[in-house]
């Protein structure tokens, strides 16, 4: 899990005068605009911003400014936020989209203003100069593996269930690519779904959906692309009567999530570990802001729709069970034990160690 990140201190002064002529000659004026895409998902507020603030105020001793939005889902709104940010001159862009081919033009907008973008969690289309997610093919693969390991002998037994996220998310179809190459073949896919703003409650629509499809007797397993519809799913699964839940895999480590997982209604979820993500971001968009290339911070290329050899850092990920929550989660102190633990899950924490 550990990854190695250069300092971006020592990156090279950029070759383009004009450009680098127009950046700030030190920290002291750097303005940074950070805009996230929803607040649905715990982890953009509870993490991300401010994981991503401590980072810029540790590379800059707290000089630089952070201008901050989230867009609630709405990819409009996102679009405007950039233009607020051009029109407040900020010197770069953290951008995490909401529909990466709808922020395209937006992307456009500020690089013809002289302000790079870094595109943060999701490949943003357009001229971005630089990119940092999670191995997001590797999560699906992570996530099919574990369901299928789960299912054993009785892969074939019924059907499976895909609750993929949305598909104005690019990452969602890299889970959907990175699960299917370990599921296709072994398992039988009875429904598919893409679920329109990765929301819980259509996530427990679709799954109404296939039970009422396929028949409860027939479902053995369900893909969940994310925790948060995972709780839809494991809502409607209930309502339907399920006498043993079947396993459903999630991602994110949200605290539900974790609980549910201790709960033994979640089997799993995959624990992306936000702050190394979050300090390339910083690390970039700092190095961007001082007219610096990103050549020591990156590790990696990859190319977008629109952009070939963006500079990249891929952050590993890890299958978190409840096996394994006291050497994820809580070492890293995403959650203490009180936080996971309430009443309501005191037996299932002291059953799996927790204290």
């Amino acid at each position: 899990m550990a990854v190695s990140l250069a300092a971006c201190g020592s990156a090279k002064e950029s070759g383009d005068k004009a450009e680098s002529s127009s950046k700030p000659s030190s920290t002291d004026s750097i303005t940074i605009g950070l805009l996230l895409p929803e607040n649905q998902t715990a982890r953009y507020e509870k993490f991300d911003k401010p994981l991503i603030e401590k980072k810029i105020g540790e590379l800059t001793d707290g000089k630089a400014k952070v201008i901050y939005a989230n867009a609630k889902q709405d990819a409009t709104t996102q679009n405007q936020q950039v233009d607020t940010m051009i029109t407040n001159k900020v010197n770069v862009l953290i951008v995490d989209a909401v529909d990466s081919k709808a922020i395209a033009g937006s992307v456009k907008k500020a690089k013809d203003a002289g302000i790079p973008v870094v595109a943060y969690d999701r490949l943003a289309e357009g001229p971005i100069d630089g990119y940092t997610s999670f191995d997001n093919e590797e999560v699906g693969k992570v996530q099919g593996t574990a369901l299928l390991e789960q299912l054993g002998a009785k892969a074939k037994s019924g059907d499976i269930v895909m609750m993929n996220g949305a598909s104005t998310d690019p990452n969602a179809a890299l889970f959907k690519k990175g699960a299917l190459s370990v599921l296709d073949g072994k398992v039988n896919i009875g429904k598919s779904y893409d679920t329109k703003e990765w929301k819980p409650e259509n996530a427990n629509a679709n799954m109404e959906g296939a039970i009422s499809a396929l028949g409860k007797n027939k479902i053995i397993g369900v893909y969940s692309a994310n925790d948060g519809m995972a709780g839809g799913i494991i809502t409607a699964l209930k309502a339907a009567g399920f006498a043993t839940l079947p396993p459903v895999t999630g991602q994110d480590a949200e605290l539900a999530g974790v609980q549910r997982i201790l709960a033994g209604e979640q089997f799993m979820s995959v624990y992306k570990p936000y702050a190394p993500e979050a300090d390339v971001a910083a690390q970039m968009a700092v190095a961007l802001a001082k007219g610096e290339k990103l050549d020591s911070i990156a590790t990696s290329t990859v190319d977008s729709p629109t952009t070939q050899g963006v500079p990249s850092v891929l952050v590993p990920v890890v299958s978190l069970t409840k096996a394994n929550i006291n050497d994820t989660v809580i070492k890293d102190g995403v959650y203490t034990v009180q936080e996971i633990c309430t009443a309501q899950y005191k037996a299932a924490c002291d059953a799996a160690g927790l204290k």
